[in-house]
């Protein structure tokens, strides 16, 4: 094998010692552990020879955390295992794709790029959009919706209180906002969900998750594998160059103060301007039947994809990796293997279908090459100008050593009580209501494009023209022919997994259940990012697995698929890490959306209810947040008894008796009244007595019962009951004209000038 500058370098691996193998491994930027790379030496010791450098870096990439789930993935079976196999699900590839009511389907995902951003936050986001992209275009879908659930360190945080090498929230903040605006808009594509979360333990690690959904008309989705031996692998899109190598072994190591500098050529470059006709490209490639199987060019790069395609048919494959185009003169065969530049596609092609398929981008204007061939037997054999670069069984390669993390013993949940003061509560409310977690998100939702394609019938914010105030999910429609549609939200609460990760796991389930509830959306599935610390430290994992069985728990009550899903892990680093953040994009099937309701209040003398039992347990909540108090009990679930209020309601919203709904989340029910009355430029008078809770405070404040605030018009009130004869349902006060007036029975108890805090509240969330 050559060794020439621009050529294939054989590494001498046989001899070296643990502490000489070790080194190289961290000069090569391979992130091996002692143990994988005595399983290499071995490995090259049967063969009777040493590796390649294109090995070496395929190796790396397919063996990375980030690929190999090689620490989640018995945790992973485990708890969502019975969940894939529900028969709604059509597949569970590169995204989910679930069985649309009426003919076609919709695929879903969500995804991770959380060390990107956190070193170049416009580009670690862009390509973050165009990532999960590409996986939902990877499964025949065309994508139709974006969502971007985003947590940072306070934006006032202190310069002073940033550590060494780290950016500050505002700068990550304002450039991964710009990132997905200029991606996503660019591209086509409607951001029609998502949240922006503040807390210190962002500050090191910022959390970028993106999820899409997409629309197959036909219903079937194509397959990640190959087909057979004899088929050509063709790869479309952008050329390869220098930019994302090395990407996922640099997500799957912590972060420290030279990882802005050092690890910057890990972050792709992204290009929507080619995105855009590649997707169409392949739409239309799919429609012709041109395609049989494919794989984006995501973590790994060429590597991972072209391994996964056919090993996960029993297959192998021989590539010219010479023939791969080039984006610049002079990349290693190890960079053009393992280089993750973006907006490329991978696709088993049959013979007779090759020529079709290369003019079909040619007209496009689209970059494909022919690159190799599906071989029978399972070895992978990569040439680079007539020379061997890697020979490798495939089953070695991609099946990464699995790992038996060490799992701390399960600490008792918190216990803790506390009394809210029931003196100057409008103070209080107010508070909440002007807090960063619940400003209005409208200076981040307007930058991006949530109604190109026509599709976006309920959108993100939901309200009049002139006050616009938060919605609980938007809604689409997929078919123009009819009226059903699919509803989209996004839920995660750090806060409560961080005091109780089974509760709090169960908690953010049913809070995406209410959200689409809350729209006149039956739940139908969910994709999970599960965002975690170093999978060495005993105590994550345990959170981990806790947290898994919540979700699934929770999920198989509320009747929900899980087909999808993502583990993001060693989200540490300075001495920093955040706590367990499972975020979910969840889905909702919308018989008429004629009849889907939005979260403003619409006419004054209207009753307002409250559905659900209210729970005085405060761990997690908002109002313990802003008081630093830690160790509170965490609100218990029961997902089984949202489901039965949440039928009931669904019946309840097609039949015209319900004309807003609005989940109580963060700040509780005042701050849920108060969002709808912003939106619906009117007022209230509630009885906070009705909650059931035992002191005003305590009734304002909690968040806990998988409660919803519910607006019903006079002459729909009777009807209204009969239909959720059976749910706890409280009668707490009426719409008025203005202002938001809370009593305790007969007593009044604050009042908030809603006139004057909604400029306030509307415009108090600035980025530069």
């Amino acid at each position: 094998m050559g060794s020439g500058a621009d050529g294939v370098e054989t590494v001498p691996l046989r001899a070296l010692g643990a502490r000489a193998l070790r080194r190289l491994s961290q000069e090569r930027g391979l992130g091996f552990s002692a143990a994988e790379l005595e399983r290499l030496r071995r490995y090259f010791e049967r063969e009777e020879r040493e590796p390649t450098d294109v090995e070496l870096a395929g190796l790396a990439q397919s063996w990375s955390e980030h690929c190999s789930y090689k620490s989640s993935r018995a945790i992973l079976r485990r708890a969502f295992g019975p969940l894939r196999r529900d028969r709604r699900i059509l597949g569970t590839g590169d995204a989910g794709v679930m069985r649309f009511p009426g003919g076609g389907a919709y695929a879903l995902r969500i995804e991770s790029h959380n060390h990107p951003s956190a070193v170049e936050p416009y580009g670690g986001a862009a390509t973050g959009i165009g990532g999960i992209l590409r996986d939902v275009l990877a499964v025949g879908a065309e994508p139709i919706g974006l969502a971007d659930p985003l947590f940072f360190g306070p934006l006032e945080l202190d310069p002073s209180a940033v550590p060494p090498g780290v950016k500050s929230p505002r700068f990550l903040a304002s450039g991964v906002v710009a990132g997905i605006r200029d991606y996503g808009n660019r591209v086509g594509v409607p951001t029609v969900a998502g949240s922006v979360g503040f807390d210190p333990t962002f500050v090191v690690n910022p959390l970028v998750n993106v999820g899409c959904v997409g629309w197959l008309a036909g219903g079937r989705p194509l397959p990640n594998r190959a087909r057979r031996a004899g088929d050509r692998l063709v790869l479309a899109g952008g050329r390869t160059g220098r930019d994302g190598i090395g990407g996922v072994t640099f997500a799957s190591r912590e972060l420290d103060a030279a990882s802005g500098t050092a690890s910057r050529g890990a972050v792709q470059l992204g290009n929507p301007i080619l995105k855009e006709p590649l997707i169409r490209a392949s739409l239309e490639a799919f429609e012709r039947g041109l395609v049989a199987g494919l794989k984006d060019l995501g973590g790994g790069g060429l590597a991972t994809a072209s391994g996964e395609l056919v090993h996960a048919a029993g297959l192998g494959q021989r590539l010219q990796l010479d023939r791969v185009p080039l984006r610049e003169r002079g990349l290693r065969p190890w960079e053009v293997w393992v280089s993750e530049s973006q907006e490329r596609m991978l696709f088993d092609v049959r013979p007779e279908d090759r020529d079709e398929l290369l003019e079909l981008f040619g007209e496009r204007d689209v970059e494909a090459t022919d690159i190799g061939e599906v071989v029978r037997a399972p070895v992978e054999t990569v040439l680079w100008e007539g020379t061997p670069a890697a020979r490798l069984r495939l089953d070695f390669r991609i099946d990464a050593p699995r790992l038996v993390p060490k799992k701390a013993r399960r600490a008792p949940p918190p216990r803790g009580r506390a009394r809210v003061p029931d003196r100057e509560l409008g103070r209080l409310f107010e508070r909440l209501l002007l807090s960063p977690a619940v400003l209005s998100r409208e200076p981040v939702v307007r930058v991006y494009d949530h109604e190109i394609m026509g599709r976006t019938v309920i959108k993100p914010l939901h309200g009049a023209v002139g006050s616009p105030s938060h919605g609980d999910a938007a809604v689409l429609r997929p078919r123009a022919d009819r009226p059903g549609g699919l509803a989209v939200s996004t839920a995660s609460n750090p806060w409560t997994c961080r005091e109780d990760p089974y509760e709090g796991a169960v908690g953010v389930v049913e809070e995406a259940a209410r959200q689409l509830y809350a729209v006149g959306a039956r739940p139908d599935a969910v994709s999970d990012c599960l965002n975690f610390g170093s999978p060495e430290r005993p105590a994550v994992v345990r959170d981990l697995e806790l947290t898994t069985r919540g979700l699934a728990t929770a999920a198989r009550a509320l009747g929900l698929a899980v087909p999808s899903g993502n583990v993001s892990l060693h989200n540490h680093g300075l001495g920093r890490e955040i706590p367990p953040t499972p975020v979910l994009l969840a889905t909702g099937l919308v018989d008429d959306i004629a009849r889907a309701v939005t979260s403003d209040l619409k006419g004054s003398g209207d009753a307002l209810f409250l559905l659900g039992r209210s729970r005085p347990e405060l761990g997690g909540s908002l109002w313990a947040r802003l008081g630093g108090r830690r160790r509170l009990a965490v609100p218990r679930g029961d997902p089984a008894g949202l489901r039965r209020d949440g039928e009931r309601l669904l019946r309840s919203i097609r039949r015209g008796e319900v004309v807003a709904a609005h989940d109580v989340g963060e700040g509780g029910v005042a701050v849920t009244l108060a969002e709808m009355a912003f939106g619906g430029d009117l007022g209230f008078a509630v009885d906070l007595a009705r909650t059931g809770l035992g002191s005003p405070g305590l009734a304002g404040v909690a968040e806990g019962g998988s409660r919803l605030v519910l607006e019903v018009p006079p002459a729909r009130r009777t009807a209204f009951l009969r239909t959720m004869r059976g749910s706890p349902i409280a009668a707490l006060g009426t719409v008025t004209r203005a202002a938001g007036r809370f009593g305790w029975g007969s007593r009044e108890l604050a009042s908030l000038d809603l006139a004057d805090l909604y400029p306030r509240w509307r415009s108090g969330l600035s980025l530069p």
